[in-house]
């Protein structure tokens, strides 16, 4: 098996983890920062990530955590077989004294995938930059 490509970002952000755990798990709120969705946090849930570009993810739960953990699969099928991505989203949400760092790794990433994996590096820092404000306007 080749070796794959694994893409991380992490922030140390000023809220509670349940507080943060509602945005990647609650349909509107995933909406508001990543994609539109028919998401459920319950492990075996198929669910469409549906990107602004007109592109769809197939996804499924593979774990919940509540506050803690959640992750998924995060497949994208191209005509292009070069483009065709199997990857795995994974949320860890780790509190501090006074902040939660939370952590997201997508891995999965082809060596030949230079596009893809480029472009989920821009993109995860953009998706986070989202759901930092999405978190900021939410009680």
């Amino acid at each position: 098996m080749s070796e794959t490509r694994t893409v991380v970002v992490e922030r140390e952000i000023p809220h509670p983890p349940e507080k943060i755990w509602r945005a990647p798990t609650q349909p509107h709120l995933i909406a508001e920062w990543l994609m539109q969705n028919d998401f459920k946090a319950a492990v075996g849930h198929r669910f469409n990530l549906r990107g602004n570009w007109g592109g769809v993810l197939d996804c499924e739960v593979l774990a919940v955590e509540p506050n803690r953990t959640l992750s998924y699969t995060w497949n994208f099928a191209h005509d292009d077989a070069a483009f065709n991505l199997q990857s795995v989203v994974a949320f860890t949400l780790t509190p501090t004294p006074t902040r939660t760092h939370l952590r997201m790794e997508q891995s999965g990433f082809r060596p030949e995938q230079k596009q893809a994996f480029g472009g989920a590096k821009a993109g995860w820092q953009q998706f986070f930059a989202n759901l930092e404000q999405v978190l900021a306007r939410t009680d």
